[in-house]
């Protein structure tokens, strides 16, 4: 499983022009399932999405996680962080989970991330969204729950 997490100030996606899911504040992270995730993986990114310390403290450093400045987290989405463009130029996919699979799995995440006490707005499964965001920082964290050592 990977998730592309971003600091922001605001953020917001849209489909068909309606506004599907929007944050005042936190983190946006884009999700990729991959084929073969379980619940460990869940379990691993959910962890470390509530826990991750990319918000500044009084003194301005990165010490403080999305809990504890009262931020949302808006959970979109993304196979194609799956994409594998080694050979030639056109992304291949077959890294990426069956839509059943994924949508199980995006859905467990933000179960956690709701059981944890965060607020979680959402994306649109398998949609054509438009995501809008104003970066904070930029604050960029890639996280992989295969990439553990």
């Amino acid at each position: 499983m990977r998730a592309v997490v971003q600091r922001v100030l605001r953020a917001s996606v849209s489909v068909d022009g309606e506004v599907v899911g929007a944050i005042d504040g936190g983190m946006a992270v884009l999700l990729g399932v991959e084929d073969g995730d379980g619940q460990s993986d869940v379990a691993y990114i959910a962890k470390k999405l509530a826990g991750l310390r990319i918000f500044s403290d009084p003194a301005g450093l990165m010490n403080l996680s999305v809990h504890d400045i009262s931020g949302a987290i808006l959970l979109i989405s993304q196979f194609t962080l799956l994409g594998d463009v080694r050979k030639g130029m056109r992304p291949s996919f077959t890294g990426a989970a069956r839509p059943e699979d994924a949508r199980k799995l995006y859905e467990d995440v933000r179960t956690r991330l709701t059981d944890a006490g965060l607020e979680v707005a959402t994306g649109q499964f398998q949609a054509d969204m438009k995501v809008e965001l104003v970066g904070d920082g930029p604050v960029t964290i890639l996280l992989d729950s295969r990439k553990l050592l």
